[in-house]
């Protein structure tokens, strides 16, 4: 297997402090820890996050996840000198996060006032082996003098979400003269977050602790000689009463952290690096490219697809961020069902199962939201925390011309998510044949949600229209008959008949109303030039040059020259719902009718959103524009790391890098799904010789290996796989090569 790089930084740049904290992040699905520096800088973002800890500020808040004590952040002085890299001179600069091993690395040589040298090496890991437990370790060499040392860590409460501060104090403690110990309660949703930790010294020198100000510290002492390392070992543990009971949580940190505080850091690393390990050998794409960024975005994207994801627990599910930073206030959209879920469905459908588990034990929340609003069934909430109520904040952020707050029109309008839900338990039961599943989580997910569609209809003279909605591109706001939206339902509705059907769930007056629905329901189609009509008006909404606004994708910029009432009037997408439709149902249209609908839509996109570019990369593979397809996976790639030191700093772009694997495998590899056929037509790029991954289907776990001129399955287990290639079926029992042709 090709080796699987880091991530480097290769020189201190403040400007791209929390970019690079964000990119650097550690984690395993439990919790987060954002690779901010060991040392204290003004402009970085601190943040520990645990999967499913929100908590609301005041009444006049939502719930956000709780940016939790830091228990990696230490000062350093040398003879009285603090340590930062915005003083004296840095020597030598490298920082690593090893995307194989899960570990963080950075080296450096530091040059103090007096100009003695120092190395500094200082790694940190989550433990994937033990998702509450996370380790660090500095190692201070004193190079050409004897020098004074004091470095002082612990458990650092001041930390908060942007002043916000979520965390009461309960309890701290030092045990035994050795363990730190803290435990704190969330202000209103009342969870409580224990955390201990455990300093070890080489050589050995005994700590002094002091508790004030929300920080528990241990502060060492230590006379450094030249040429002999000081090495601290730090091994700590959290626990919540989301975890195991609340009378637990602080017996559970406290034995957690005196037992593997025994092992050490370096033999806890190499059992984290061997789970990593096997998640590499079970889950990596590996493409030959001759641009080498191909494979290390995908490697990239893999890795925090990893991280982000609570698979140990089916009551919480994928922020938009990730566990990665606050943006969106740690909230759960769409992006899940439709860009990151795939992932694992495809790889490890028992973790993609727990995903949809998340919104069935949310259906009565879901069933009040439509109520309220004056529907039947379930409406889910637009964001969503871990108590599945509408998250999503009335309004945003303030004009700073006008003074004004805008409102924000998502929760009561942006309804496709409903069917966005069903078709992801479709997609489930298809590629699994869960029947348990399907049979009570699965039916009663796609009941409901037709149900909502069924009353949301507005009968216009014997056609039925959905109206007043916001479909996937947020540019266009309260318009009616979103292809996006009125196709899904019209799917969602569908399958909801046929699973009713297929199990013999008696429900007569649900079946009518359900099928007088789909033959009343208005699906827009494409006009005489072949376009199909995002929604009523947008093909009469004059239209205007966006070239300056395609070269600055992602930055918004068009919202500094018209607001937001007057881009909606215009023909300008920040991401294209028919091009989003086309990928999710590649066969509803003619090859002629998708292509001409991309080069239009492409046309008016300005890709202001980051779930963009990569569905157009699929789209455009799939109709043989190959060039515009590479183009727009390059430029998904870039998302989060391109060179933009302000990309991503609070948070990942979570939605977009399970779009970069989509685009692998959907795109160029060109998997689709006919009537519970499992089809491949691939589509490389010409810089790429070779593609290859596994993929999970119906119980098979297989691997496909792309050249330009053939295509190798391998069936490493479970039952014969039919797949169709090029209008040919092809039985797989163990392996096979098949040609490629034109």
């Amino acid at each position: 297997m090709s080796e699987v790089k880091p991530l480097k930084e290769k020189r201190f740049d403040l400007q791209a402090v929390n970019k690079y904290a964000t990119l650097m992040t550690l984690g395993n699905g439990y919790m987060g820890i954002r690779g901010s520096f060991d040392e204290n800088y003004t402009e970085q973002t601190r943040g520990m996050y645990v999967a499913g800890i929100y908590n609301r500020f005041s009444s006049n808040d939502v719930n956000e996840i709780v940016n939790l004590p830091d228990l990696v952040g230490m000062k350093i002085e040398i003879d009285e000198e603090v340590f930062t890299l915005q003083a004296g001179e840095v020597i030598e600069y490298e920082r690593n996060l090893d995307l194989f091993t899960g570990e963080l690395e950075r080296k450096l040589v530091w040059k103090n006032k007096k100009g003695h040298r120092f190395r500094f090496l200082f790694q940190r890991f989550v433990s994937k082996a033990d998702l509450h437990t996370l380790a660090s370790k500095v190692t201070i060499t004193a190079l050409d003098t004897t020098a004074a040392l004091t470095l002082k860590t612990g458990i650092d409460a001041q930390q908060s979400n942007f002043g916000k501060q979520h965390l009461i104090e309960e309890n701290v403690r030092v045990i035994d003269k050795r363990i730190m110990h803290a435990t704190y309660r969330t202000s209103e949703s009342n969870h409580l977050v224990a955390l201990s930790t455990m300093i070890n010294v080489s050589p050995v020198s005994a700590p002094v602790f002091v508790a004030k100000n929300r920080q528990l510290t241990a502060s060492i002492s230590q006379n450094l000689q030249v040429n002999q390392p000081f090495v601290l070992e730090k091994i700590s543990a959290v626990y919540t009463s989301n975890d195991i009971d609340a009378k637990e949580v602080d017996v559970a940190s406290i034995q957690s952290v005196e037992q593997y505080s025994l092992f050490g850091y370096d033999q806890l690393r190499n059992q984290t690096a061997a789970k990593w390990k096997a998640f590499w050998d079970h889950k990596r794409v590996k493409i030959s490219s001759i641009d080498e960024m191909d494979q290390f975005a995908l490697d990239f994207s893999i890795y925090h697809l990893e991280i982000m994801t609570p698979a140990h627990d089916a009551r919480l599910s994928v922020g938009a961020k990730g566990l990665t930073g606050e943006g969106y206030k740690g909230h759960v959209f769409w992006d899940t069902e439709i860009f990151i879920a795939p992932f694992h469905l495809y790889t490890d459908p028992a973790v993609a199962k727990k995903l949809l588990i998340y919104r069935y034990l949310h259906m009565e929340e879901a069933k009040s939201k439509a109520l309220k609003n004056g529907y039947e069934g379930t409406l889910f909430p637009w964001e969503s925390a871990l108590t599945g109520h509408e998250e999503t904040p009335e309004f945003a952020a303030i004009n700073i011309l006008t003074g004004n707050r805008q409102k924000v029109a998502s929760a009561i309008a942006e309804h496709h998510i409903v069917a966005d839900i069903a078709f992801a338990v479709v997609q489930y039961y298809y590629s699994t044949f869960d029947e348990a599943f399907m049979q009570k989580e699965g039916i009663a997910l796609l009941k409901e949600t037709a149900l909502f569609w069924i009353s949301r209809a507005s009968d216009e003279g014997g056609r039925l229209s959905i109206i007043d909605v916001i479909g996937p591109d947020e540019y266009t706001e309260h318009i009616d008959n979103n292809a996006y939206t009125n196709y899904m339902a019209a799917n969602n509705v569908q399958q909801a008949v046929f699973f009713l059907e297929k199990y013999n769930h008696e429900d007569l007056t649900f079946v009518k109303r359900a099928k007088e629905f789909l033959q009343s329901l208005y699906l827009p189609a494409p006009n005489e030039e072949g376009i199909i009509p995002q929604d009523d008006t947008f093909l009469t909404k004059p239209e205007i040059d966006l070239t300056k606004y395609k070269q600055k994708q992602g930055s918004q910029g068009i919202l500094l020259d018209y607001s937001r009432a007057e881009v909606n009037e215009m023909q300008i997408l920040k991401q294209a719902d028919v091009v989003m439709l086309l990928y999710l149902m590649p066969n509803l249209f003619s090859a002629e009718v998708v292509k001409k609908n991309l080069q239009y839509y492409e046309e008016h996109t300005i890709h202001d959103s980051s779930l963009s570019k990569a569905i157009h990369a699929i789209v455009a593979a799939r109709c043989g524009e190959h060039e515009m397809a590479y183009r727009c996976f390059q430029e998904a790639c870039l998302i989060d790391l391109g060179p933009n030191p302000k990309s991503s700093d609070e948070g990942v772009h979570a939605a977009s890098l399970g779009a970069n694997w989509l685009a692998a495998v959907f795109g160029f590899a060109n998997i689709t799904m006919e009537q519970n056929q499992l089809v491949i037509s691939p589509k490389l790029p010409k810089n790429w010789s070779e593609l290859s991954f596994p993929f999970e289907w119906q119980g098979s776990s297989l691997v496909f290996t792309i050249s330009q001129s053939e295509l190798s399955v391998v069936k490493k287990s479970g039952p014969e796989v039919s797949i169709k290639v090029a209008r040919q079926i092809y039985n797989i029992q163990d392996r096979m090569l098949i040609p490629l042709h034109e």
